[in-house]
């Protein structure tokens, strides 16, 4: 199939949630006493005298002072339609808060967010992460990993740089831990992905593409794919490019899968929700000390994530990464287990996934089996029907789905394939309780 070439444009799009003034009062409000200033004093100096004793978990995250790209560069990445104004945002004068996240990153003019995704141009919030996937790829649904959703399809997966955490034990660290101007060049000639789609891509072509929300829609049914999925990276820190995409591929009749870890604003995950399919949520521990120290968030937020997910009926999976010396605590993965029955029911899918070393954490064992083992039988008994085990390959049962009611096999799974399915209209074959996912 032939590769096309054609001038980016701006597609239309619907109208973003515009910035919000933010008055005196509400600066108050949302922690930033002094917010006004900053025009004419220096973040960092504002920054110690809003909090005198050093850097605090509800204090908006740490960013890159003065990294803003310079004039060449932005010109060169408008004139791409990789820019676009972001979604929510406070603003005041020439300083603008992000509101898409809990980091609540406060940015003065030249200033880069905590993600990387996002700078403060003239005092105007703007994302560089629109358009511009740095990878993307084709997957079987299993691999996000989603078991109780359209088992054994293929789903159209793409990311950009970019992430709102810090993980230590990151596993795509080369491209979440980057910025866009970092893995896409706007420097060559201008390359639009759209159908018909080249057998081949080159590293050249990838680092000069675009790939436009509806052009998301049109590669992803060419590629007859039933869904597409943000992932790889963290769609939170491209919001605007994963909503806008998210739009573009509901028109078209296609499903919309979030990969996140879950660290997202009410408003802004309120908003994206109506257009979300299914969700992977990383449920990264059950302490916010280890949250703190293992992936730089908060845990409070990822559970209210949780909790609107199932309030607005979108389907959603969690995976839980085992990590000796984190997350590894069964008292802890008790209480977590736990929390999931009582919150969210019996009927969620819980993934113990197992720990291999890597990023910053190369210095730790990977997860002992036995230790998985241990977990998937402390959430079984605490009244959760399908609890699976990823990451060992080989291991009997590991991602075999039982039925609630009369306890048989009714999926079994080898790493991503599907190898047996015995259900009828989302009902178990043998004693017809249905069966909690989206099937078809």
């Amino acid at each position: 199939m032939g590769q096309t070439a054609v001038q980016a444009v701006n597609l239309p799009r619907p109208e973003p949630a515009r910035p919000q003034r933010l008055t005196r009062r509400q600066a108050l409000a949302c922690g930033a006493t002094g917010f006004a200033t900053l025009a004419t004093r220096s973040s960092a100096s504002w920054f110690r005298d809003l909090f005198p004793f050093g850097a605090s978990r509800d204090a908006p995250a740490e960013i890159f002072k003065g990294d803003a790209p310079d004039d060449t560069t932005w010109e060169l990445w408008q004139r791409r339609g990789w820019v676009r104004e972001a979604a929510h945002y406070l603003k005041h004068d020439r300083n603008v808060q992000c509101k898409v996240c809990p980091n609540n990153c406060l940015l003065a003019p030249g200033d880069r967010s905590h993600c990387r995704n996002k700078v403060n141009r003239d005092g105007v919030l703007y994302t560089m992460a629109y358009g511009n996937p740095c990878t993307f790829h084709i997957d079987p649904v299993e691999k996000k990993p989603l078991f109780h959703f359209l088992p054994g399809s293929r789903t159209f997966s793409l990311a950009t740089s970019g992430c709102v955490f810090r993980c230590l034990n990151c596993q795509n660290w080369e491209i979440s831990q980057k910025k866009p101007e970092e893995t896409k060049s706007a420097a060559g000639a201008e390359l639009r992905f759209r159908p018909p789609v080249p057998a081949t891509l080159t590293a050249d072509d990838m680092a000069r593409l675009s790939l436009f929300p509806d052009d998301v829609a049109a590669v992803a049914v060419a590629l007859r794919c039933p869904s597409v999925s943000y992932t790889y990276a963290e769609p939170t820190a491209f919001y605007e490019y994963t909503a806008d995409s998210c739009r573009a591929v509901r028109d078209r009749g296609l499903k919309n899968i979030i990969v996140t870890c879950g660290s997202i604003e009410e408003r802004a995950l309120r908003e994206l929700a109506p257009f979300v399919d299914a969700a992977h949520v990383d449920l990264k521990g059950f302490s916010d000390d280890i949250y703190w120290k293992l992936n730089s968030g908060r845990l409070q937020p990822i559970l209210r994530t949780l909790e609107i997910y199932r309030e607005l009926g979108v389907w959603f999976e969690i995976i839980n990464l085992v990590v000796p010396g984190y997350t590894d605590d069964l008292d802890g993965i008790r209480r977590m287990c736990g929390w999931l029955v009582e919150h969210l029911g019996p009927d969620r899918p819980l993934h113990f996934s197992r720990f291999h070393p890597q990023h910053r954490l190369e210095h730790l064992p990977a997860t002992p089996v036995q230790v998985l083992i241990e977990a998937r039988a402390i959430a079984r008994s605490a009244g959760l029907h399908y609890v699976y085990i990823g990451n060992v390959p080989g291991l009997a049962g590991a991602g075999d789905t039982l039925c609630p009611q009369c306890g048989r096999t009714i999926a079994m799974r080898d790493i991503y394939a599907v190898t047996r399915l015995e259900l009828d209209d989302g009902r178990c074959r043998h004693c017809r309780t249905p069966i909690a996912g989206v099937w078809v």
